[in-house]
């Protein structure tokens, strides 16, 4: 199937050809996803007194070449059912908008996973092979995201595997690679992050809602409508941000943690750029500041249990 790029949606997306069209593939503003929880899992871990660069930056490459590829994977898989098309918003648009094969798009992908791979044989050789179970598991959900006969993205647990795998696993792989242990408590302070994860696949969700539903989708977005959606949106966030405070106050997390809540003032621009508005293409800052919202915080968290490690300070 051919496509002629749409240069209206081009220009008022902003997009440009060249280098321009295989780094909007990567969808960079999804990366971060990637890099927060391996942030926070080796500062975790940094407070124990264990911290190897190498290991860290080879699960930080590695984890943004998974997230990379799963974004190929989707911009494949959602183009050859048919769900994306010049008009869509919110994609890299490769295929659809720029003509690049989808054949090209997949196997970048798989390159993307082998390189991963690559670097999970460093890892694991570096700190336990049971690593190796664990990363292809996520491998496996990467493509089952948007691959296979029954895609995770198009049902109601789409947010929930995300944030689980990309939150909760990441930073628990990121802290085990550089201490060979697991304590609870990185379990728990992972929950946040997670959430904030999730938030970001459920107002990409919302943007896309009403043609996902038109495409047989089943997300969440789609079972709670629009109102529904932005108030268990903004509920995600109550959760995130009252649980970080409630782990400051039981000396779960340190005190500079406190500067977490900097990040609240894009949570609230993202539940307010959703409100009253029909078009996706008018969501697209509400979008940009969820995602903008896990960045910040989970920065500024990993920057407080840094602050901790040099300037400890007690409630």
């Amino acid at each position: 199937m051919s496509t002629v790029p749409n240069q209206d949606v081009k220009t008022s997306l902003n997009e440009r050809d060249g280098f321009q069209v295989w780094w909007r593939l990567l969808r960079p503003h999804t990366l971060t996803a990637a890099f927060v929880p391996v942030f926070i899992g080796s500062m975790l871990a940094a407070l124990e007194g264990s911290m190897h660069i190498g290991l860290f930056a080879a699960m930080l490459l590695a984890s943004i070449l998974i997230q990379a590829a799963t974004n190929m994977f989707n911009e494949y898989f959602d183009y050859v059912r048919g769900l994306d098309n010049d008009q869509s918003v919110g994609i890299g648009g490769a295929i659809v908008r720029d003509g690049i094969s989808p054949k090209k798009v997949k196997s970048l992908a798989y390159s993307f996973l082998g390189a991963a791979t690559l670097l999970g044989v460093y890892i694991c050789a570096s700190s336990s092979w049971w690593i190796a179970f664990i990363g292809v598991i996520c491998m496996i959900f990467g493509y089952l995201y948007t691959g296979g006969p029954y895609p995770i993205a198009y049902t109601p647990f789409g947010e929930l595997t995300a944030g689980i795998f990309m939150g909760t696993v990441i930073i628990g792989i990121s802290y085990y690679i550089q201490t060979l242990a697991l304590h609870p408590k990185v379990l728990i302070i992972s929950v946040p992050v997670a959430i904030l994860i999730g938030a970001i696949l459920l107002a990409n969700n919302i943007r896309d809602r009403v043609g996902d539903a038109e495409n047989g989708r089943h997300t969440l977005a789609i079972l709670f409508g629009h109102e529904g959606s932005i108030r268990f949106l903004t509920t995600l966030y109550a959760i995130a941000y009252g649980l970080t405070l409630i782990l400051i106050f039981l000396g779960i997390l340190p005190i500079w943690s406190i500067i977490t809540f900097l990040s609240l003032k894009k949570a609230i621009a993202s539940v307010k750029g959703f409100l009253h508005k029909k078009q996706p293409i008018e969501m697209m800052p509400a979008m940009k500041a969820t995602a903008q919202t896990n960045t910040i915080f989970g920065i500024l968290l990993g920057l407080s249990l840094l602050l901790h490690l040099y300037l400890p300070v007690s409630l």
